[in-house]
């Protein structure tokens, strides 16, 4: 292989945002467990079908973004987040657009075994997500754009990643899998949120309207605090829905998300954010074990 061409993939592959990738199989994580804890077995496929599904678009929407931001002038040499590969010249912006399609239609062919087990609901959430991994910087109203990244997470990395995953294997949705679900898109959160928060200042200046770049940093810091403690406390309904131990339990890692949130109250905007990034990865995963483990403690 050419030295060129193993720029080119090198390129393609950090464009995916591999470090994030992780935020889009925890929820299927969480949801596949609530089921299991229900049935006491999973389907192999159709578990295989939604983690390659969901990363699919995942990486698919990281490609348009990529490419979108930089036609934007949201991405530029001196970002202080990962350099992203349209802007440096790594890798030319239709050559993503392409890639980004061609993930789409992967996302399409990996998701027929949970369309033939579950029809027509899959097939709309399937079909909205599609849409929007692109819309999230692309087309006439780019919701990074216009302040509703986080409302996007929330739904989509926390309501219908984590009940949708529970329909796909129970049949249907209950207030369990809502209540999980919401927990981990409050997480999801966090990592939108500190993202913004970074970038505030190169988003004000292209127009990138994100809650952070609307309201300020005062907004954001305080944002991200209530994002990171909210799911430890709505996680107490776990007690009138008879799991104490998936209420209590995950409040080991209460601190962490605190201590994050300190940091970033004590810290300008700056490289040292993207750390932080990295520790709400960790803290979310951190969640998403103690809520497996609780199911296994007597």
């Amino acid at each position: 292989m050419q030295s060129s061409e193993t720029n080119y993939y090198s390129s393609l592959f950090l464009a995916s945002r591999p470090k994030t990738l992780l935020a889009s199989v925890l929820p299927v994580v969480l949801g596949s467990h609530l089921a299991f804890i229900q049935t006491s077995s999973i389907d192999i496929v159709l578990l295989s079908s939604i983690i390659l599904s969901v990363l699919c678009i995942q990486v698919a929407t990281n490609f348009f973004n990529d490419s979108l931001d930089n036609l934007k002038g949201a991405d530029t040499v001196d970002r202080i987040g990962p350099k992203r590969m349209v802007s440096t010249g790594q890798i030319p912006s239709q050559s993503l657009i392409i890639a980004g399609i061609t993930f789409v239609l992967m996302a399409i062919t990996f998701s027929l075994p949970i369309v033939v087990a579950r029809g027509l609901p899959i097939v709309c959430i399937g079909i909205v997500s599609l849409i929007l991994s692109y819309c999230y910087t692309g087309g006439p109203w780019p919701l990074a754009y216009k302040g509703l990244g986080e409302l996007f997470v929330f739904l989509f990395f926390g309501l219908t990643s984590v009940a949708g995953t529970y329909f796909v294997f129970i049949g249907n949705i209950d207030l369990k899998s809502m209540l999980l679900g919401a927990q981990s898109g409050l997480l999801c959160c966090v990592i939108i949120a500190i993202n913004n928060a970074r970038d505030i200042e190169g988003d004000i200046r292209c127009g990138k309207l994100t809650l952070a770049a609307r309201f300020g940093l005062s907004f954001a810091r305080t944002q991200i605090l209530c994002f990171s403690v909210l799911p430890y406390i709505i996680g107490f309904l776990w007690i009138p829905l008879g799991n104490t131990k998936m209420a209590l339990l995950p409040l080991i890692g209460l601190p962490l998300s605190i201590l994050i949130s300190f940091f970033i109250f004590r810290t300008v905007p700056s490289k040292s954010y993207n750390k932080f990034l990295g520790l709400s990865v960790i803290s979310y995963t951190k969640f998403v074990f103690l809520i497996i483990l609780s199911h296994y403690l007597l």
